[in-house]
């Protein structure tokens, strides 16, 4: 049997932590002995914001703890608040100062601290790089600089995700591949070539059946592509951002070529704004998990020799949409994605290319927010509106995919929006989409909250 591959869930118990080092912050029942002699308070803590993070609960015994994730890993450990400080994540907003924020505590949360106490709790979590300030800029600028310097962008998730090792992550994907073959390669016929595919982004524990059988049916495709464009969801991106970066994609196989004159090209259109959130890229997992699949195909068609005769590969990380599905505005309209697709297009004509986008579909029941859990009558109804989505992908249609889920208010929080309408523009409709594979993935240990995930091969109309 191949190795087990470890479940990017989002759900944990703290014997997962094991594997971490990682900062308890006061742990329950606050040291009540004289404090030392506090420096002044640093003018950024006066009113402290909690950074972008991911916040989830986790449980040890009866005991329950905010666990606060660094995307970006700069924390110097993993960060966890015991459930009474909780109530701190929503106050620490920038908006509140400490007197507000110890008064609110102590009369809606009953919650009684000295000015010293939490004077001590806020100066822990800038020193953890939690909240906003000096310090977190620092370590940023620093971690981006580091990033650069490197040779290539590093496999983030190797021996977390997906075995680091390539004799154990090969016997991995054949395994996946031999369980879930498929009947045609899709890009076997020269009337319709192969133009992109929709790859999904979830761990490969739960969504290699999905993976196996879309990447399998455009064997031929991918050894003949010579420039490969990934849009990836980018989990902390903020809205309507697409990121570039000038490093090139490593899988444990080796760095993927970049097209420096390409990237070069695209930012005099884009500006600095393409590059404001370039760390991201260091470790967010969408690019990744498709790179890796790409990487394995070319290797299984075109053997070894593939390592000197790659494609080029573009990442592209895509924010949310969220000002789009909320308000009156038209992505259509989006200066940012129309200078992006105008700038790629003539790349296209120019290269034999697959574009892909590495986005999953939805995300519901408790674990993503929902009040009730999602059980088989609830299920067979997001089958059925995802199904509708998936139309509207095979034929490439972007307005009505995303319209589609701005008139459901984005209930299914569909986190492969961006990644897949961006794909779907740059495509321009001229393509009939087969689908490969749909599943329903456990988001939580009670079997209530799913992800779901679709893979589509976008072939030329004939």
């Amino acid at each position: 049997m191949a190795e087990a591959l470890p479940s990017l869930c989002p759900f944990f118990t703290l014997d997962w932590l094991t594997m971490w080092p990682y900062t308890l912050v006061f742990q329950k029942g606050i040291d009540m002995q004289p404090p030392p002699p506090q420096a002044p308070l640093e003018p950024h803590l006066s009113f402290p914001r909690i950074r972008p993070l991911d916040i989830k609960w986790v449980e040890q015994g009866n005991e329950r703890y905010l666990y606060l994730h660094d995307p970006l890993g700069l924390t110097p450990g993993e960060v966890f608040l015991p459930e009474f400080l909780a109530p701190l994540v929503s106050m620490f907003d920038g908006e509140h100062n400490l007197p507000t924020i110890r008064a609110a505590l102590a009369l809606w949360r009953g919650l009684s601290l000295t000015t010293e106490e939490l004077e001590r709790i806020v100066k822990e979590l800038d020193e953890s790089l939690v909240l906003e300030g000096p310090r977190v800029d620092d370590a940023k600028r620093e971690a981006l600089e580091e990033y650069r310097m490197s040779p290539f962008r590093q496999p983030a998730l190797a021996g977390m995700a997906y075995p680091g090792d390539i004799v154990i992550l090969e016997k991995a994907l054949d395994e996946y591949c031999t369980r879930f073959p498929v009947a045609e390669d899709l890009s076997a016929n020269p009337d319709a070539p192969v133009l992109g595919i929709l790859s999904p982004h979830i761990d490969y524990t739960r969504g290699h059946k999905v993976y196996a059988e879309s990447w399998q049916a455009i064997a031929a495709a991918v050894a003949q592509c010579e420039q490969v464009i990934i849009f990836g969801t980018d989990h902390s991106g903020g809205p309507g951002k697409v990121t570039l970066t000038r490093q090139k994609y490593a899988t444990p196989w080796g760095a993927f070529p970049s097209d420096s004159q390409l990237v070069g090209n695209l930012l005099r259109e884009l500006g600095i704004d393409a590059l404001e959130e370039e760390l991201h890229h260091m470790t967010e997992h969408s690019i990744e998990l498709a790179a890796v699949w790409l990487h394995y195909i070319l290797c299984k068609v075109k053997g070894k020799g593939s390592f000197r005769n790659l494609p080029t590969v573009l990442p592209v990380l895509c924010g949310t949409m969220f000002p789009y599905l909320q308000g009156e505005q038209d992505p259509d309209t989006d200066p940012a994605f129309e200078r992006l697709l105008q700038g790629l297009r003539p790349s296209l004509e120019q290269r034999r290319t697959l574009v892909v986008a590495a986005g999953d579909m939805a995300h519901v029941g408790p674990a993503f927010g929902d009040g009730q859990g999602w059980d088989m009558a609830a299920k067979a109804r997001l089958r059925n509106a995802d199904e509708a989505s998936l139309e509207a992908i095979c034929k490439g249609d972007a307005r009505g995919f995303f319209q589609g889920l701005k008139a459901e208010g984005d209930s299914r929080r569909v986190c492969g929006l961006t990644p897949i309408y961006l794909a779907l523009r740059l495509l321009e409709g001229e393509v009939d989409g087969v689908p490969t594979g749909y599943q329903q993935c456990p988001a939580d240990p009670a079997g209530m909250s799913f992800v779901s995930i679709a893979g589509v091969v976008w072939r030329k109309k004939r």
